[in-house]
């Protein structure tokens, strides 16, 4: 019992240090799985006689660049959808109107009521819009001051790797010295390997959105599927600018209702096999981890740092796997987090 007590005590001491400081953590993870993938890159480049700040500078805006152009293709969608907008809107008030006709005939709702719903909802709404977008410019400050950090963090531990890793073997006891650089270079691969299950979620994704929009017979289902998948990796955001286009798309070329919802559908399933099945199953299996305890790790992640905690939490198992294996006493974690071969 008082080893259990310990655990215990060592769990909820974690997790509160890591709920309170991670505005430090958060940054500081993405940068660290960012050397992490970059470090071979940048090794190899400055064995071709690169400098290492030049190496490091090049792969970080190669990184940039990519990510810039995701970003670029969220905001075409969302210039296409503003472009569609005249239309949209005249079928919305095409749809008011029925709605209106519909609750009068069916609910004996006449129109002065309805008109009184109507103007204490635009009464309120002003309220909830302002809290709405006071909560959403405040998030996306920090957003703003954590993307800023996460290429400086990564230049820094790239820049400065040697002398951190001499620091980590100093700190550390000496009894768990002689394995810590095996364990640093497994925690390199185990970070390449949920890279490469990130991509198969991808992939599989994609094919799932594009047939589901094939099978509707939605225009351009192929790179509304793709493009959709990619944005998976922004936590709902992502899904939501990818679907606004396909859904005005299919309901003014079909002028029916039930191919939106049929599109929402089918981002929905897709979504929730990707979140509860696809992503587990995949990442999981390239890290070696039990999908039990991968789901767990992205719950844990999504409740103390969020829709980063949900991304970061499964590879930071992993590691924690890796040392569990090479210390004395990490056979039980083991058990727990590993997968059967």
């Amino acid at each position: 019992m008082p080893k259990l007590n310990q655990v215990l005590l060592f769990v909820v001491l974690s997790c509160i240090i890591l709920y309170a400081g991670r505005s430090l953590f958060i940054p500081l993870s993405f940068a660290l799985l960012i050397s992490f993938i970059l470090y071979p890159i940048c090794k190899w480049m400055e064995e071709k006689g690169l400098s290492k700040s030049m190496a490091i500078l090049i792969n970080l805006t190669f990184l940039t660049l990519l990510l810039g152009g995701i970003v670029f293709l969220l905001v075409y969608q969302l210039k296409q959808f503003g472009s569609e907008w005249p239309l949209l809107k005249e079928k919305i008030n095409q749809s008011i109107s029925r709605l209106s006709v519909y609750l009068n005939d069916e609910w004996q709702i006449d129109s002065v009521t309805q008109q009184t719903y109507t103007d204490q909802l635009l009464k309120n709404a002003p309220g909830y819009l302002f809290n709405f977008l006071q909560k959403t410019i405040a998030s996306s400050a920090v957003s703003l001051v954590l993307l800023f950090l996460i290429p400086i963090y990564s230049f820094l531990i790239l820049y400065y790797r040697s002398r951190l890793m001499k620091g980590l073997v100093l700190l550390i006891p000496d009894i768990y010295r002689p394995r810590i650089t095996e364990i640093v270079q497994l925690a390199i691969q185990s970070y390449y390997n949920f890279i490469k299950g990130m991509l198969a979620v991808y992939l599989i994704v994609g094919i799932l959105n594009s047939i589901g929009l094939l099978l509707l017979g939605v225009p351009h289902a192929i790179l509304f599927g793709v493009i959709a998948a990619v944005l998976t990796f922004i936590p709902y955001v992502g899904i939501l600018a990818a679907s606004l286009f396909p859904i005005t798309l299919s309901w003014v070329t079909y002028n029916s209702i039930w191919y939106p919802i049929g599109v929402i559908a089918v981002f929905g399933v897709v979504q929730y096999l990707e979140a509860n099945i696809i992503f587990p199953w995949a990442v999981s299996r390239k890290l070696e981890l039990n999908t039990l305890f991968t789901i767990i790790a992205i719950i844990v992640g999504g409740i103390l740092w969020g829709a980063a905690g949900m991304i970061l939490f499964v590879p930071f198992a992993a590691i924690l796997k890796l040392i569990a294996e090479r210390i004395e006493g990490g056979t039980p974690l083991v058990l727990l987090l590993g997968d059967d071969k």
